[in-house]
C-alpha cells in the first residue's frame, strides 16, 4: 500500500502543470499596487521606495480602490483553476477569498465616501490610529543616509493632509450614523497629547533626529533637524486640531450603544466581521455557546491550579493575594525586560524539538512607548527580506499591573513559537508569491499564537502553579472574548456587564478589563479569531495523530501548518488533509 501510494503521489506530481507566469505576474502586480495604495505597509515590510509618502484617504482614492477590487476579481476568475498546479490554484483561491471578503464588507457601507476596500469607518481608536502607525514607521524606516531623512521629511509633510482626510471621513460617519460608542472613545483624545504639544522633540516622530548615523555629516544634521522642527510644528498643529475635533465634535455625536449590529449595516455587518475574522461559517450564537463552554472548562482548571498552590480561600481572594505579593512584580523596567529576555532564551532552545525547519530571522526585545499607557505587550514583524529583525515590545509603563506570572505565556504568544516564528517563517517561503508570504488572517495568526502558548507545557514552561495560573488566565481571556464579542454585538450585552463578567471569570484587573472591552467594542469580531483558530489547529493535530498513529511527527506537522503561509482556516484544513495523505505514503 505504501509503495502504491508513493507511486501515485509521484505520478500526480509529474502531471502537475508548470507555474503559470501570467497568474504570477498578476499576483506581483497586485502586491505592488497594494504597496502604492498603502506606502506605510511597504515600510513595515521593508520594501524600499515608498518611505516618502502616506496613503491617500480621499474619496477619489476610495473609489479607485473599490474599482480595483472589482476589476481584479473579474481578472482572477478568468484563470481556469483546473489548469493550474496546486500552489497556483491555492494562491488564486486565497486572493479570490480576500477580495470577495473585502467586497462583501464594503457593500454594507453603501456609497459613503469614507468606505473603501480595507479602510475602516473608524480610522482611530484606543487600538489603532495615525499616532500608532506613524510611531511604528519612525522605528521601521531605515535611517542610514541623508536621503533617508529627506524621504521621512516628505512623509512628515504629508501627515496634516492625511489627518484632514480622516477627519472628513469621520464627519461623514457622524452624518450617516457610522460612529463608535462614546464610552470606548473617551480615552482617545488624551492619547494624542504628546503629538499635539508645543515641544516637537517630545514626540516619538522626532526620534530619528535625536541621533544621526555617521554617514550624515554635521552640517547636514543641523539642516535636517531644523527642517524636522518646521515639519513637526505643522504636524503637531494638525494633531491639535484633530484632537479638538474628537473632543468637541465626535464624542458628542458618538453612539450610546456598543453593538456593531446597531450601526447602519445592521446584523449583516457584524456577521460579515465574524466571517472575516474567523474565516469560518460559524454564526454568532454558535461562537457564544462555544465561549461559554470554554470559559467553564478553563475556570475549572484555574480552580484546580489554585488548590495546587496550597490556597484555601476563594478565587477572588487568590487573585487579590497575587496582586499584593511583591514576588510577582518588578521594581524597574529593566528588571522586567531582563526577565523576558531570559524566557526568550529558554524558549529558543526548545524549538528544534517542535519544528523540522526554523526561520533564520532573529527577534529582539524592547520597551513599549510610554504614551501607549496600559496597552498589551505586542510583536512587531521583521522586514519581508530579512533586513530588519522582528521585535517583541514589552509594556513596562505600569509595573504594578504587570505581574510576572503572565510573562511566560505572553512571550510564547508574541515571539516564539508564536507570532515571530510564524511570520518570520512565512516571510522566508521564497517560492510563494509575495502577497501570500505577507498575508495575515486573524484566526490563523492569532490562533497559531494561542496554540503556541499551549506548547509551553511541552517546552518545560509553567512548572509552578503561579505560572500555570498565568497561562490559564491568558487562555480564559481568549475564551471570554468569544462570549463578550458576540454578547456585545449580537445579544444585547452592556459595556458594564461585559467588564464585570471578564473580571469575575478571569481575575484580571478591572482597568485591564475596561481596556479589553473597549477594544471589542471598537474592533468587532477581531477578538473571536484567537480561540476559534487555536481550537481548529488543535483539532487538526488530533486528526493527524489519529490518522497517522506512530507515523505522526509533531515537528513535521507544525511545519505543515506553517509552510503555506497564513491561510483561511477552511483552506488550512484542506492542506492538512493533503499532508496526512502524503505522510501515509512517505518513505521513512
Amino acid at each position: 500500500m505504501a509503495a502504491a501510494a508513493l507511486a501515485a503521489a509521484a505520478s500526480a506530481a509529474a502531471a502537475e502543470p508548470p507555474r503559470n507566469a501570467a497568474l504570477h505576474a498578476l499576483f506581483e502586480r497586485e502586491f505592488r499596487r497594494g504597496l502604492e495604495e498603502s506606502p506605510e505597509s511597504a515600510t513595515f515590510l521593508g520594501v524600499r521606495g515608498y518611505d516618502d509618502r502616506l496613503a491617500d484617504a480621499s474619496p477619489a482614492a476610495v473609489a479607485r480602490r473599490r474599482a480595483r477590487v472589482k476589476a481584479t476579481l473579474r481578472e482572477l476568475e478568468r484563470f481556469d483553476a483546473r489548469a493550474l498546479n496546486a500552489q497556483d490554484r491555492l494562491s488564486r483561491d486565497v486572493m479570490l477569498y480576500d477580495l470577495r471578503r473585502i467586497e462583501a464588507v464594503d457593500k454594507l457601507f453603501g456609497t459613503l465616501p469614507f468606505s473603501a476596500a480595507g479602510d475602516p469607518f473608524l480610522p482611530i481608536s484606543t487600538m489603532w490610529g495615525p499616532h500608532y502607525t506613524w510611531t511604528g514607521l519612525a522605528k521601521a524606516t531605515p535611517f542610514a543616509t541623508a536621503a533617508d531623512y529627506h524621504a521621512y521629511l516628505k512623509r512628515l509633510d504629508a501627515m496634516p493632509r492625511y489627518l484632514s482626510q480622516i477627519e472628513a471621513r469621520m464627519r461623514e460617519g457622524m452624518r450617516t450614523g457610522w460612529v463608535a460608542p462614546r464610552a470606548a472613545m473617551e480615552r482617545v483624545p488624551s492619547a494624542l497629547d504628546v503629538f499635539a504639544g508645543e515641544d516637537v522633540t517630545a514626540s516619538p516622530l522626532w526620534e530619528p533626529f535625536a541621533k544621526f548615523p555617521d554617514a550624515v555629516p554635521g552640517g547636514e544634521r543641523e539642516r535636517l533637524a531644523a527642517s524636522a522642527r518646521k515639519s513637526l510644528a505643522a504636524v503637531h498643529a494638525a494633531f491639535a486640531r484633530f484632537r479638538s475635533f474628537l473632543r468637541d465634535d465626535y464624542l458628542a455625536a458618538a453612539a450610546k450603544e456598543p453593538a456593531a449590529s446597531k450601526l447602519p449595516g445592521g446584523m449583516a455587518y457584524y456577521a460579515e466581521l465574524v466571517a472575516s475574522n474567523t474565516t469560518t461559517a460559524q454564526a454568532p450564537d454558535e461562537i457564544h455557546a462555544l465561549g461559554l463552554a470554554e470559559v467553564a472548562r478553563i475556570r475549572a482548571a484555574m480552580d484546580k491550579t489554585i488548590g495546587e498552590a496550597g490556597w484555601k480561600g476563594t478565587f477572588a481572594e487568590f487573585v487579590a493575594f497575587l496582586r499584593s505579593d511583591p514576588r510577582f512584580t518588578f521594581r524597574t523596567a529593566e528588571e522586567r525586560l531582563r526577565a523576558y529576555r531570559d524566557i526568550a532564551k529558554r524558549a529558543d532552545a526548545e524549538l528544534p524539538k517542535l519544528f523540522a525547519e526554523l526561520p533564520r530571522t532573529p527577534y529582539g526585545i524592547r520597551p513599549m512607548e510610554a504614551y501607549e499607557g496600559d496597552n498589551a505587550d505586542r510583536y512587531i514583524p521583521p522586514a519581508l527580506d530579512g533586513s530588519r529583525a522582528g521585535f517583541f515590545e514589552a509594556n513596562v509603563n505600569n509595573l504594578s499591573k504587570r505581574p510576572s506570572y503572565e510573562m511566560e505565556s505572553v512571550l510564547l504568544h508574541e515571539a516564539v513559537p508564536g507570532h515571530h516564528l510564524q511570520i518570520a517563517r512565512s516571510y522566508e517561503l521564497k517560492d510563494l508569491p509575495r502577497f501570500r508570504r505577507s498575508s495575515f488572517y486573524t484566526a490563523y495568526g492569532e490562533g497559531w499564537a494561542l496554540y503556541a502558548e499551549s506548547l509551553g507545557y511541552e517546552m518545560g514552561f509553567y512548572t509552578d502553579p503561579y505560572q500555570r495560573f498565568g497561562a490559564l488566565q491568558a487562555e480564559a481571556l481568549r475564551a471570554v472574548r468569544l462570549v463578550l464579542d458576540t454578547g456585545l454585538h449580537a445579544k444585547g450585552w452592556t459595556r458594564e456587564q461585559s467588564i464585570r463578567y471578564m473580571v469575575e471569570q478571569t481575575g484580571v484587573h478591572e482597568d485591564f478589563a475596561v481596556a479589553e472591552v473597549d477594544r471589542y467594542i471598537v474592533w468587532p469580531g477581531q477578538a473571536l479569531g484567537y480561540k476559534v483558530g487555536e481550537l481548529r489547529i488543535k483539532a487538526l493535530r488530533a486528526r493527524a495523530q489519529k490518522a497517522l498513529g506512530e507515523r505522526f511527527d509533531l515537528r513535521r506537522f507544525h511545519n505543515a501548518v506553517l509552510d503555506d503561509g497564513a491561510l483561511p482556516l477552511a483552506v488550512l484544513e484542506r492542506r492538512i488533509d493533503d499532508w496526512i495523505r502524503n505522510e501515509k505514503g512517505r518513505k521513512r
